[in-house]
């Protein structure tokens, strides 16, 4: 009977190891809907995912079952992903998303009232006197090209 409470709680622990791989597939899941990246970016979070999730998964067999990897594991992982791919990770994914367009959108109003006031401070006035330095270039030039009479 301990052997198979000791399965069941393996089974469990496994389930939530299947959650917690979910979780990370919907992080990156949410960069990617959140930020455009290269492809080769994409390629690199891919690796990246995949070795994490191995690591999870690595730890969580020494942990919950001293090495031992049995069939019963990877079906915990399954029910895991499922679980939480059926249940949660839609709404996750969505509000997570719409939050860092929302967070993004008040980190940069700060720096777009800063740019619109360098520009008319700093940008503008320098671009005045360009032009009007330009003007004047202009009419020189044109005086010591026309002959004198």
């Amino acid at each position: 009977m301990e052997e198979l409470y000791s399965q069941l709680f393996c089974l469990l622990m496994f389930t939530i190891t299947g959650i917690a791989i979910g979780i990370l597939f919907d992080i990156f899941r949410i960069l990617r809907k959140s930020f455009k990246t290269a492809d080769i970016i994409t390629y690199l979070q891919d690796i990246l995912f995949w070795i994490l999730a191995g690591l999870i998964v690595l730890f969580a067999i020494f942990r919950f079952n001293n090495g031992e990897i049995r069939s019963y594991l990877f079906v915990g992982i399954a029910i895991g992903i499922l679980l939480y791919m059926l249940t949660m990770s839609k709404f996750i994914v969505k509000y997570c998303v719409k939050l860092i367009q929302w967070l993004t959108k008040i980190i940069a109003y700060p720096f777009q009232i800063l740019g619109k006031f360098l520009g008319k401070v700093i940008i503008k006035p320098i671009s005045l006197l360009a032009q009007k330095l330009k003007m004047i270039l202009h009419k020189n030039r044109k005086s010591d090209i026309e002959p004198q009479k």
